[in-house]
């Protein structure tokens, strides 16, 4: 097992490899009151149910997917914390993927003014992302996560066994997170998976690439939690990826977008930033080895509903939509003032 420190406005630690349900044990035991919010997979998984069954500890079972991060899905949360006379001592678990601990984190955050949460990540993109570095929040019909908070869990559990209940798509497109983790800090995470001949041989090297990928963002989010510069390196691929995610009506996985993301930006970063079309390819391919898209099908989106969904993106400053591109593998930069012609340029070259 591995632990990981984070440094933020308040300091945790990450269990990589810790068995799940005895750290719910724990917290169970530590508080009067806890919720668990959960999809309804992880509810009959886990065996939730039973778990709170004849105790003052609840149960939520919160719509699949994105669905479940909107105003709708929090206010019946506060309802329930309400009637429940939760307190300041009192606390919330989310069980499950990035959006179940970004809107269990968020709800924790706002009740209150903050009570104590948990997150017990259960996808590959949640355990080296959304669960880790103290960002929570819900999205609007404007775009993804424009209401939220910077609120940090008081503990982390991966337990690897949770990976092992995805399907190929889901890991995969949590593999799209790793890999930018790669090309932002740590080249030795590409070095394992370039070695990595098929999604099967990547699975068996989650305990590592779970923990050097949730190492780079505890480095990250404990000199910059705030996100007032540093931190934003951990947007490669995801102002663009956005967009797509948003404009597919979620029907895309958020590694999926990315994905796609990482690809512009890496073609943005040739004529912006002297990236090598070389590296660009090799980008791709690393992406396409394991079922990543990379590219868009020609009028399956329109370029002006996506550069209005960058414009308003919460990373944009004054009107300027803003990239983080490479100058090379490991050395991420900023990329703020691309013209039109060149953004307009850059998607077309990224069409099939």
């Amino acid at each position: 097992m591995h632990k990981i420190a984070v440094q933020a406005e308040i300091d945790y630690e990450v269990h990589i490899g810790a068995a799940w349900r005895p750290y719910l044990d724990s917290i169970l035991s530590s508080h009067k009151k806890v919720l668990i919010i959960a999809p309804d997979f992880i509810v009959a998984s886990g065996n939730l149910a039973d778990i709170v069954k004849g105790s003052e500890h609840m149960l939520f079972v919160a719509p699949d997917g994105e669905a479940q991060k909107n105003y709708a899905t929090a206010e019946a949360l506060w309802n329930l914390l309400g009637e429940n006379e939760f307190g300041r001592t009192d606390a919330v678990v989310g069980i499950g993927g990035g959006a179940t601990t970004d809107l269990s984190g968020f709800v924790a955050a706002t009740w209150l003014r903050g009570i104590a949460w948990y997150a017990v990540p259960t996808t590959l993109a949640g355990m080296v992302d959304a669960a880790v570095g103290g960002k929570t929040g819900i999205n609007t019909g404007s775009g993804k996560n424009l209401v939220g908070s910077f609120y940090s869990p008081r503990s982390v559990c991966a337990d690897m066994s949770w990976l092992d209940t995805l399907s190929d798509r889901d890991f995969a497109a949590g593999l799209a997170e790793v890999i930018k983790t790669g090309y932002i800090r740590d080249l030795s995470i590409l070095t394992t998976l370039n070695g990595a001949d098929t999604l099967a041989a990547a699975r068996k090297a989650s305990l590592e690439l779970v923990a050097k990928s949730v190492a780079v963002k505890a480095s990250v989010v404990s000199n910059d939690f705030k996100e007032g510069k540093l931190r934003e390196i951990l947007n490669f691929g995801h102002t663009f990826g956005h967009a797509i995610e948003k404009r597919s009506g979620y029907a895309l996985r958020h590694g999926e977008a990315v994905s796609i993301g990482l690809h512009f930006a890496a073609m943005l970063s040739e004529v912006e930033l002297g990236f090598s079309s070389s590296e660009t390819e090799h980008l791709a391919k690393l992406l396409e080895k394991f079922g990543l898209p990379t590219v868009l099908i020609k009028g399956e989106y329109q370029w002006s509903e996506l550069l209005a969904l960058m414009a308003g993106d919460k990373k944009s400053r004054d009107g300027r939509i803003r990239f983080i591109g490479l100058r090379v593998p490991g050395e991420p930069d900023w990329i703020e003032a691309a013209s039109a012609d060149t953004l307009s340029a850059t998607y077309e070259k990224i069409l099939l």
